[in-house]
């Protein structure tokens, strides 16, 4: 099985997954549509909201 490559994400589209959990829609809709994994939606999540809070 072929490793995946390792994908990068600009500020603009961390924020807007941000925004979108924070607007209500549910994290499994978020992952599925942006195709993203669970780990890698976390990080993301947890790396803008604690960024936000430091500023």
């Amino acid at each position: 099985m072929a490793k995946r490559e390792r994908r990068t994400f600009t500020n603009e589209f961390k924020e807007q997954i941000v925004k979108l959990h924070l607007s209500g829609k549910p994290r499994s809709e978020i992952i599925k549509e942006y195709e993203l994994t669970p780990s890698a939606y976390q990080s993301t999540f947890f790396q803008k909201t604690s960024q936000t809070m430091q500023e």
